[in-house]
């Protein structure tokens, strides 16, 4: 297995970084463009392992698209809504948003859709989105564990109407039925039953649909309206840099007591994780924003802190990775539904930490990290992005720190290793 050292920093850091576009708003712009009647151009999209299975799904699928990642733009054909293939076998690697919103995407089409994916997406919650789509006289038949992939969708007149679904394990699949809502035969109601985990996603796809011209109708906190007829707009459109993968880059000027500049990034971000400098300015950072960049400046020393993370949940391994740098503990609460991810992160995070010699207690949906002197080691990441990303930063403070299958970055930030030397050599 391929590892990768990082060199402990014995200076405050000093940079100015680019981040490329935003994963969720690319999954999100491909599935509405595919929708619309034609041309779009997707502008700062992000090319990465997940959005590429979502792409190749597209294509297999019969609808036109062209990809240049040397100008990080992708140029889609919609088709309004049709699905011109009658079959296919779609991958989706351990692509989650690609999961859910093909699933959706085929119940519009007219054919026979398999789709599949790595071991660990088999394991992965499908069950309450697909519930839904066959109470809208969609077919399901599944090759395995019930609820779970592999499975076979046989699409056809997706109906709309009122539906229940909950959403305590991961948004996306509200997200995914949200966006095919406009096509069906007759106006939509979601109603969330229970707690809706990571609101600010749902909230932006809400805004995404907006901006390619449909309308959600939100009624109070957890019932979604959708009026059937309404049609997505082909756009030019320009995708935000990443929020959750300039949490890092921010979280090095953190630990470091340094300064990182994002560029291209603020506060009025439609991506939940933009809350990210909130958590840090509670720490002891200070936040600067420009007109087109924000600015993250750490403190001689790092506070504690009591934070419920559950609409933030992708920053746990972020917060977690710093955290023993703290004065005082950091305990993160309300995050179980980050067990069913890439990996169960909630004991991801506690094992590595524990490998570095850090005290930390781990609860079902809760993790309390004590301020620990770090011990080096290698660190398992699981084939969790997250994990590989996150926890080079520990690094920077303390020599030693070993990353391995650096390559798992790939899923959302192929460069990211790359970027992140660049920024140590400024």
């Amino acid at each position: 297995m391929d590892t990768i050292a990082i060199p402990a920093l014995n200076r405050p850091i000093d940079a100015t970084v680019e981040i490329p576009g935003s994963k969720s708003i690319t999954n999100r712009a491909l599935l509405v463009a595919a929708l619309a009647q034609g041309d779009s151009i997707l502008e700062n999209a992000l090319f990465s392992e997940d959005s590429n299975y979502f792409a190749k799904c597209l294509e297999q699928l019969g609808i036109p698209i062209t990809l240049n990642p040397d100008l990080a733009q992708i140029q889609i054909a919609g088709k309004g809504g049709e699905i011109p293939a009658k079959e296919a076998d779609l991958f989706v690697g351990l692509a989650g948003t690609a999961a859910r919103f093909i699933s959706a995407l085929v119940a519009l089409g007219n054919g026979e859709y398999r789709l599949d994916g790595v071991p660990r997406m088999r394991e992965r919650p499908m069950g309450d989105l697909l519930k839904v789509l066959q109470s809208s006289g969609i077919t399901v038949n599944f090759q395995g564990n019930p609820d779970f992939m592999p499975y076979t969708i046989y699409g056809g007149q997706f109906t709309g109407g009122h539906f229940r679904l909950k959403a305590n394990q991961t948004s996306q699949q509200l997200s995914a039925l949200l966006m095919i809502a406009p096509y069906a035969q007759q106006d939509t109601i979601i109603e969330v039953e229970g707690t809706l985990v990571s609101q600010s996603y749902v909230k932006m796809t809400c805004k995404l649909m907006a901006d390619f011209g449909v309308e959600v109708n939100q009624i109070g906190e957890n019932q979604f309206q959708i009026k059937a007829g309404q049609r997505y707009q082909p756009r030019h459109y320009t995708i935000e840099p990443d929020a959750s993968n300039a949490s890092y880059f921010f979280a090095a000027a953190a630990v470091t007591g340094g300064r990182v500049r994002v560029k291209h990034l603020t506060k009025q971000s439609c991506q939940g994780d933009i809350l990210w400098l909130n958590v840090l300015e509670q720490m002891g950072c200070q936040i600067q924003e420009g007109d087109d960049y924000t600015e993250v400046t750490g403190p001689e020393q790092l506070q504690g802190i009591d934070i419920d993370m559950n609409d933030i949940s992708d920053l746990v391994q972020t917060l977690g990775a710093i955290a023993p740098f703290a004065a005082s503990p950091v305990t993160i609460r309300n995050v179980e539904h980050i067990r069913y991810k890439e990996t169960d992160r909630i004991h991801a995070v506690v094992t590595e930490l524990r490998r570095l010699g850090v005290q930390v207690e781990e609860f079902a949906d809760r993790l309390k990290i004590e301020p620990s002197p770090i011990t080096p080691a290698a660190i398992e990441t699981y084939h969790d992005h997250r994990m590989a990303m996150a926890f080079a930063v520990t690094g920077l403070k303390v020599p030693g720190i070993v990353i391995k299958d650096p390559g798992c970055t790939a899923k959302t930030f192929p460069d990211y290793f790359t970027r992140f030397f660049k920024m140590l050599e400024q």
